[in-house]
């Protein structure tokens, strides 16, 4: 099958990837890092792309199975888009480049990242697998396509994972063909995987995954689509022999491979805020809470020098945590656009958090709006808790949930900002919160409370403003605070007394 001559196949015919298209692929080429959203990720943005190579055995079709292998745990899919080449390429130049592409299609780029230890960088065993590079399932026409202008999604048993374009890649399909043509000839065939975008994570046995590849627009019509790349994970057969490698995966492994510290699992296991302590957290006075912590020798657990939007309410809720570090322009440009940290942080509260940014107590530009406050309610936040500014603060301030802030500023994030992490300990308003602690506030302050301590600490507090309710009657009648607050043994025993008759009533 020779692609290029199906460029001006029409689009209700577009060729179907078959044997004949894997036979032809002598190279399948893949691009580490693309997409601004994965870098973000990653953390990184390479200056330039970076490559590695994939056996042209592990290419399969579209509807095949890919087994995770027998001991392993971490078989990631990613999401690509690839492209085929039509025409021979060496040394071409970035406004030839993409003429000697035949067509794009969909792939998914898997690979076990317990195996990735042994390729010390060069994936070989971890991502050239028999069944590892899925295409499929049609050819979609190179020249009908504006490659700044194409759209890769990704799902994983019918959930939609991975959404992204090619319109802000960090290098284009062009610079990319240019580039590897340098040093080596491109033939007529060859596979390049082109990256993928924020949202690759695990795959288990049983998983279906779907990828497609479709254009943005075409001449005022329908879309081209390379139809959904079908896979479904396998469990593999028969363990690794002793004369090779054999599976190994660190806390690191799992952290890239589900994307993140918290779709590992491993960020601390968040404490169950069950209703009851809720209420009962909610029933008790910021000063009692802060009060039982001192008694406990926590006294740097209060976030100081803050606003509340609505003064009048009290929060409590488990806390999830963005970073923002100082701008830097380079950096700013890798990581403040897109789908970037502040509004994957925001994107991803549940009912009931607290999300609590860490601005240093910068208060020369806003660090939340309107807009993504209004997300923020509508995902069911409880509150957000910044020692930064707050634009378009009337329309913040206009929300029924609850913002906390060190002022109103009219400047954009980037500013000051580069929003960095999500989910990892922070400093706010001078003290310390990690993801899943409850934060307690109100009128009265804003108070963080380790989990592990909660529900003692709130027995201990109903019994303390127990004994004030009965110290401050006691006062209303006249009575001197001397030996009454704190109370001597005579009148712990008219409390124990009092309370008595109290439940009686």
């Amino acid at each position: 099958m020779v692609l290029t001559e199906h460029i001006s196949t029409p689009e209700a015919a577009l060729r179907a990837v078959d044997a004949a298209t894997l036979q032809q692929a002598r190279k399948v080429l893949a691009v580490h890092l693309s997409y601004p959203s994965r870098a973000a990720q990653r953390g990184r943005v390479p200056k330039e792309p970076s490559y590695f190579m994939k056996a042209s055995s592990s290419l399969s079709l579209s509807g095949s199975a890919v087994e995770r292998p027998a001991g392993t745990e971490l078989l990631a899919f990613e999401g690509e888009i690839a492209l085929i080449i039509g025409r021979t390429a060496r040394r071409v130049g970035l406004e030839d480049a993409w003429s000697h592409v035949g067509a794009v299609t969909a792939a998914n780029d898997l690979g076990v990242y317990d195996l990735k230890y042994a390729d010390k960088g060069s994936n070989i065993r971890s991502k050239s697998g028999d069944g590892f590079t899925p295409l499929g399932p049609d050819l979609i026409p190179a020249d009908r396509v504006d490659p700044g202008a194409l759209r890769i999604r990704t799902w994983v048993n019918g959930e939609l994972v991975q959404n992204d374009t090619t319109e802000s890649l960090l290098f284009p399909f062009a610079q990319i063909i240019a580039d590897l043509s340098q040093l080596m000839t491109l033939e007529p065939g060859d596979v390049i995987l082109t990256g993928t975008p924020a949202g690759s994570s695990v795959a288990v046995p049983g998983d279906v995954m779907e990828v497609e590849v479709e254009t943005l627009a075409h001449d005022g019509g329908a879309p081209l689509s390379s139809g959904r790349l079908t896979t479904t994970v396998v469990q593999g057969r028969g363990s690794f022999a002793d004369y090779g490698s054999k599976p190994r995966i660190t806390d690191q492994d799992r952290v890239e491979a589900f994307g993140s510290a918290a779709a590992a699992g491993l960020l601390p296991e968040a404490p169950v805020l069950t209703p009851e302590l809720k209420a009962k957290l909610e029933s008790v006075a910021t000063a009692t809470l802060s009060s039982q912590l001192r008694k406990r020798g926590l006294n740097n657990v209060s976030i100081d020098g803050l606003q509340s939007t609505r003064p009048e309410r009290r929060v409590v809720g488990l806390a999830r945590t963005l970073r923002y570090v100082p701008n830097r322009e380079d950096l700013f440009k890798s990581h403040g656009g897109g789908f970037n940290a502040q509004k994957r942080a925001i994107d991803s509260v549940n009912e009931g958090d607290i999300l609590v940014m860490e601005a240093r107590g910068e208060k020369g530009t806003g660090t939340i709006g309107d807009i993504l406050a209004l997300r923020a309610q509508v995902r069911g936040a409880a509150a957000v808790i910044t020692d930064g500014g707050v634009r378009d603060f009337t329309a913040v301030a206009g929300l029924d949930m609850v913002t906390y802030f060190a002022n109103p500023h009219p400047a954009v994030l980037g500013r000051r900002h580069i929003p960095w992490d999500t989910d990892i300990t922070i400093a706010c308003g001078g003290a310390t919160v990690q993801p899943g602690d409850i934060i307690v506030a109100d009128a009265d302050g804003i108070l963080v409370i380790p989990p592990a301590i909660a529900a003692e600490l709130v027995e201990d507090c109903i019994a303390q403003e127990q004994e004030e309710e009965f110290i401050f009657e006691m006062v209303r009648q006249g009575n001197s605070v001397d030996g009454l607050y704190p109370m001597n043994a005579q009148w712990q025993e008219k409390y124990t007394q009092w309370r008595a008759a109290s439940r009686n009533r």
